[in-house]
């Protein structure tokens, strides 16, 4: 190669080296964690940077919900943060600065979306029919080899009824009611967003004495 292109290719590696970190100094990031009202970091969330009303960089979030966005000029932004089966949030004007990278914390949390909702409606009842208030009802996911998770436990009110609500997709859910030493299950498998209803029942009458 010609000395004046060893030259040269050389200027051009110095200019690179140089305005690299120049460009890194003057512009900042942003980080965090997108999480549910549980506390659960969502997967796969999206974080969209906007400025002057204009999409700027974006980001999805890892399997624990965090994400990170660097290169971006100082200035006040508002971030879009979307997720399915939830409903959008924004944070307004967070302030990025020259040479920095603002960490947001567990602070961006995201609400369920109704529409994509899983809803069911249980009821407790002894078997001569009549309701089980006051009844703890454990709520657990079957995993594909039979495996059970627990995943809450509720109360059943004064008709003994009760409510769940998950993101939609395909499971099962066993409910398992515990009342005096009494316990029953059920399960219920779900597909799509929509209401499904379930009941439990404990094998003895009301007013009979427990084992």
């Amino acid at each position: 190669m010609p000395k004046t292109s060893l030259i040269a290719a050389a200027l051009v590696f110095l200019i690179i080296c140089a305005v690299a970190p120049a460009f890194s100094q003057t512009t900042g990031g942003i980080k965090g964690k997108v999480k549910n009202l549980n506390g659960d970091g969502i997967p796969g969330a999206s974080v969209t940077a906007r400025r002057d009303q204009q999409d700027v960089a974006s980001a999805k979030a890892t399997r624990n919900g965090e994400f990170s966005i660097s290169g971006l000029q100082p200035g006040l932004y508002n971030f879009v943060i979307e997720a399915k089966g939830y409903g959008t949030g924004i944070k307004y004007d967070v302030e990025i600065k020259s040479g920095k990278t603002r960490d947001l914390g567990g602070n961006l949390i995201l609400q369920t979306d109704r529409g994509s909702l899983v809803t069911i409606r249980g009821s407790v009842f002894y078997k001569d029919g009549t309701s089980v208030p006051g009844c703890e009802v454990e709520v657990g996911i079957v995993g594909p080899e039979g495996n059970v998770k627990k995943l809450t436990t509720l109360m059943t009110g004064l008709s003994g009824e009760f409510s769940y609500r998950r993101p939609e997709g395909k499971a099962t859910y066993r409910f398992t009611a515990n009342f005096r030493g009494v316990t029953a299950s059920t399960d219920l498998s779900v597909d799509t967003a929509a209401i499904y209803t379930t009941s439990v029942l404990l094998p003895v009458d009301r007013g009979e004495k427990q084992p």
